[in-house]
C-alpha cells in the first residue's frame, strides 16, 4: 500500500472521476489540495469528509519536508489538483521527488487529463506528440516557439483564455498562417467545444469575440507537405 497517492479529479464534468480514485480519497488520512475550496465542491459532491490542506506552486517547497515526515511516520497521503493529474502543469513533482529520495511508496491513479482527449478529437496524427504544457510567459517564449515550429510531431499547449489570441497570432508568425491545428475548450463540460482549421482562420475565429474557458491547443506537427513560415 502506497504513502502517498496522485488522484486525478475531473477536468469539468464530476462524474468522470474512477471509482478507485474515490475509494482512495476516503480512505487516505489527507488530503492536498491545489485549491480546497474547489476540491471541497467535489468532495461535498461525493459526501466525502476528510482533513484537507493547501498545496499549491506558492507553498509547496516550504511544505516538502514537513509532509515526507508525515508520511515517514505513518501517514497516508492522497495530492489532488483542480482538474486533471497531479503534476502535469500542476504541483506534484516536488513532493514526489522527495518522497522517491526517502523511499516513501508513491503511487499515480489513471484518469482524467484535458491533453489526450483534445489531442485525439483534433483530428491530427496521434501516433507520436509532444506536450509542452504552457509556454514560457516572457524569458525563452520566441526560443522555444521556433524549436516547435521545427518539431515533426504533433504538438499539444496548454493556454488561458486570455492569452489565446496573442499564442495564436505567434504560432501563425512562427509556424506559417496555413499549418493545421485546433483549439479545445471547456473540455467535457455543457459548453465543451472543439475548433479545427489552420493557425490563421482560429486566430480569426477567436480574435472575434471574447474567449472563455481552459483551453489545450493542438497543432500539427512539421513535415515535408507542411508550407514553412515565410
Amino acid at each position: 500500500m502506497a504513502n502517498l497517492y496522485l488522484v486525478p479529479t475531473p477536468i469539468g464534468n464530476l462524474s468522470d472521476i474512477t471509482l478507485r480514485a474515490l475509494e482512495t480519497l476516503r480512505s487516505v488520512d489527507l488530503i492536498l489540495a491545489e485549491d480546497t475550496r474547489q476540491t471541497a465542491k467535489l468532495l461535498q459532491h461525493y459526501e466525502i469528509k476528510k482533513p484537507v490542506i493547501a498545496h499549491h506552486q506558492h507553498n509547496e517547497h516550504r511544505q516538502v519536508e514537513q509532509l515526507v515526515n508525515r508520511l515517514q511516520a505513518g501517514e497516508s497521503m492522497a495530492l489532488v489538483s483542480d482538474a486533471g493529474t497531479p503534476g502535469i502543469s500542476d504541483p506534484g513533482f516536488l513532493l514526489v521527488r522527495a518522497c522517491l529520495a526517502a523511499e516513501i511508496e508513491v503511487e499515480c491513479l489513471p484518469g482524467a487529463t484535458a491533453l489526450v482527449p483534445a489531442l485525439v478529437a483534433s483530428g491530427l496524427p496521434a501516433d507520436r506528440f509532444v506536450f509542452e504544457g504552457f509556454l514560457p510567459l516572457k524569458k525563452g517564449r520566441q526560443t522555444r516557439l521556433e524549436q516547435l515550429a521545427e518539431e515533426n510531431r504533433t504538438i499539444v499547449l496548454y493556454e488561458s483564455p486570455h492569452r489565446l489570441v496573442k499564442t495564436l497570432g505567434q504560432l501563425v508568425d512562427k509556424f506559417g498562417p496555413d499549418r493545421k491545428a485546433a483549439v479545445s475548450r471547456e473540455l467535457t463540460k455543457v459548453y465543451a467545444e472543439t475548433r479545427r482549421g489552420s493557425l490563421q482562420e482560429l486566430l480569426t475565429h477567436f480574435s472575434a469575440g471574447k474567449v472563455k474557458g481552459e483551453l489545450v491547443i493542438v497543432v500539427e506537427g512539421l513535415s515535408k507537405k507542411t508550407p514553412k513560415a515565410p
